[in-house]
């Protein structure tokens, strides 16, 4: 009999200050950064995103996700066997945050280990905790997104400062005898590591080179588009269906404007894209679990939906997971 894996349950968790661009504007101001949010809103569709206060790590975001999607699919963490955390901002160099999460849920035992591909990163921890249940390394696994982006942005600079938030979403994803991921495709490409980058690090107690976010926003939507629909199209390939099986495009939250593209190139209608950009920010391997349990909490995206997970992020890293829920 063939082994499969289904999501059973989401979740997410965003930190209770919301800041709207008349908030962070303001912000701005008062270091002599000029904004507006009809800059914002026309640029990136964004309108508030959510930031941490102080002592808040990923791992707190991630577990309180966790356990919503726990209780989602009528689990305890104990029931559990596998955890990965796609995440860039690690609660420690080491160790890894699936690990602190992990002693924060209560449980000990099963594997644990981080998954760094940036805004990717959820689509690629979802490709590995499905090719382990499908092995037979793990039955039931929680796959998370935990971000907290606010912490890496320069706030001296408006191109960047103003896209990205905090927050965390979890799937729990188990095994089944009918099929749920249906199939996946991932690429990297490295050459491309400098046009969206933190290029710092940590030796001998302090920060080395720059700690902050560095992106070039023209050149990251000039491939983000075209790769999203490669991806795309390459799992409704392996998968035999077609863009009009797709009943929700759930795509990392980066720039409506990037959604919009991705949707255009699939004859996709815009009223089939889950859009949570505006009200999150850019919550980068957050965003496409944040957006998940966020529609399927209001009732749009149901069982026995198909949906077209993608993300493109920092690497330059690519992906989608077409799925069954």
């Amino acid at each position: 009999m063939t082994r499969y894996s289904r999501i059973t349950g989401t979740g997410s968790h965003l930190p209770p200050r919301r800041v709207t661009n008349a908030d962070l504007t303001a912000q701005l101001a008062a270091s002599g950064v000029e904004t507006s949010d009809e800059w914002i809103v026309e640029r990136t569709g964004i309108r508030a995103r959510h930031f941490v206060d102080p002592g808040m790590f990923a791992s707190d975001l991630g577990a309180a996700a966790a356990h919503h999607a726990l209780e989602a699919a009528g689990r305890q963490p104990q029931d559990i066997d596998l955890i990965i955390v796609a995440t860039s901002t690690p609660d420690m160099v080491f160790p890894s945050t699936a690990c602190i999460l992990q002693n924060k849920l209560g449980i000990a035992g099963c594997p644990a280990f981080d998954v760094q591909a940036v805004c990717s990163g959820f689509v690629y921890a979802l490709t590995v905790a499905d090719s382990m249940i499908r092995t037979g390394a793990a039955t039931r696994a929680l796959v998370i997104g935990a971000e907290i982006f606010s912490r890496l942005l320069d706030f001296k600079d408006r191109t960047t400062c103003v896209l990205f938030g905090d927050g965390a979403g979890a799937v729990v994803l188990e095994a089944s005898d009918e099929p749920g991921i249906l199939a996946t495709d991932l690429h990297a490409d490295g050459r491309h590591v400098g046009i969206l980058c933190v290029p710092g690090h940590v030796s001998g107690g302090a920060a080395m080179g720059d700690p902050l976010l560095k992106m070039d926003g023209q050149a990251v939507f000039k491939l983000a588009v075209g790769v999203l629909e490669e991806a795309a199209r390459a799992a409704l390939a392996k998968a035999g269906r077609t863009e009009a099986d797709i009943d929700w495009l759930i795509p990392h939250q980066a720039n409506i404007r990037i959604m919009q593209g991705t949707a255009k190139r699939l004859k996709l209608p815009l009223d089939k894209v889950v859009v949570t950009v505006d009200q999150h920010g850019n919550t980068s391997a957050a965003s496409i679990p944040l957006a998940l349990d966020s529609a399927v909490r209001s009732g749009r995206v149901r069982k026995g939906d198909t949906l077209m997970l993608e993300g493109v992020g920092g690497g330059f890293t690519w992906g989608a997971v077409l799925l069954d829920l």
